[in-house]
């Protein structure tokens, strides 16, 4: 018989291990070089987040809700009618101011018209004056012979007197409405101004009984009723512009080292699957961590300590393209991977918005109101105007 050699399976078992270790080394050496090349230069979150500017729509006036024509989930457009409240009172209002505008034109009218009276009286006071100085100089240059009395000298030096006071008063008046139209016109009238402003005032508390969409985008939260007494500040619905959202991704804080302002980013959402990709751009870091923000901020000094690694808010601006394309809402989750590759952006954004936002949708109607003060004017001035 064929003794069995032992050193046979030492021997298989041994070869085994040292694949099993070459294996593992190269295994080892190409994750290593795929971090080193690649991986270090990504970090990456799921905790990330939609968000938007939720825009809150409240009523400056009082007043009764008559009319309401948008629901939840419906979109708007800006400048499109949410709410309508009753406005009799504000016709009312707005009917009393122009009529006090009309009537202080006429009274501002008026005084350019007085002046011209006064002037005109004043020159014919004047000539009235020249005249009784003239005829009182004849008077005494024939008293001393005695062709008239004394008594006519002293009636003609009291119609001097007379006519003389008169002119006075005369001057004083003029001075008197010269001050009040001085260096102005009837447009431009001091009392015509403040006229005008109640007339803009009450075109602005009109205007405001119609509510309207300050911004394009998804009606939410929305608890107005038809019927309902509001008052002002009363919060009536909300408007999440969804085509300006953006994401909050919660990196670690061991994570920040080598974030930048405006470095890439590839986003997916839990919506959509990884088959639909967003690309964005750091937009901001938090200026603290969320517990730092926190209603009930963590008292560390307390005794019982245990370090947590804390997440800071980054955002994230977002394609508008990719946006209209596929719409995201409002705290849907997204994981966020961040490019490092460039490291030369700032830490700390400047600007995140190229333009301030503006609420411009009622300069029309303030030019429909300008519009009705400058004809009221020119319908009241006549051709003094």
């Amino acid at each position: 018989m064929t003794t069995p050699n032992p050193e046979a399976p030492n021997g298989k078992r041994r070869l085994r291990l040292v694949l099993l270790a070459v294996v593992t080394l190269v295994a080892l050496g190409g994750y290593g070089s795929y971090w080193y090349l690649h991986s270090r230069h990504f970090e990456e979150t799921d905790d990330a987040y939609v968000a938007s500017d939720l825009v809150q729509i409240t009523s400056e006036v009082a007043g009764s809700v008559t009319a309401v024509y948008v629901d939840d989930t419906q979109h708007v457009e800006r400048g499109q009618l949410l709410v309508q409240l009753d406005d009799a009172d504000a016709q009312v209002a707005m009917a009393s101011a122009q009529a006090e505008l009309a009537r202080s034109v006429r009274q501002v009218r008026s005084l350019f018209a007085q002046a011209d009276g006064l002037q005109a009286q004043i020159n014919e006071r004047q000539v009235a004056l020249r005249s009784a100085r003239a005829d009182l100089a004849r008077r005494q240059q024939v008293a001393a012979d005695g062709a008239v009395s004394s008594e006519e000298v002293q009636h003609a030096l009291d119609q001097v007197a007379q006519l003389q006071a008169a002119l006075d008063v005369s001057h004083e008046s003029l001075r008197s409405t010269q001050a009040q139209i001085a260096d102005t016109q009837i447009e431009t009238h001091p009392q015509v101004l403040a006229a005008a402003a109640r007339v803009r005032e009450a075109g602005l508390a009109l205007r405001r009984t119609r509510i309207v969409a300050p911004t394009t985008g998804t009606v939410a939260r929305r608890g107005v009723q038809i019927g309902a007494r509001i008052a002002p500040g009363a919060p009536l619905m909300a408007v999440v512009p969804l085509d300006q959202v953006w994401v909050d991704a919660n990196f670690k804080e061991v994570q920040l080292a080598g974030i930048r302002i405006g470095q890439p980013v590839e986003l997916h959402s839990d919506l959509y699957g990884k088959d639909v990709g967003y690309h964005g751009k750091i937009a901001g870091l938090g200026a603290g961590s969320g517990s730092a923000f926190a209603l009930l901020p963590a008292q560390n000094a307390s005794g019982n300590w245990i370090k947590i690694v804390q997440r800071v808010p980054v955002r994230i601006a977002l394609d508008p393209a990719e946006l209209k394309e596929h719409p995201l809402r409002v705290g849907l989750s997204m994981t966020a991977t961040v490019d490092l590759h460039d490291a030369s952006g700032p830490l700390v954004a400047t600007q995140l918005r190229a333009e301030p936002q503006r609420v411009t949708i009622n300069e029309q109607r303030d030019a429909e109101v300008q519009q009705q003060i400058a004809r009221i004017i020119a319908d009241n001035a006549g051709h003094a105007l």
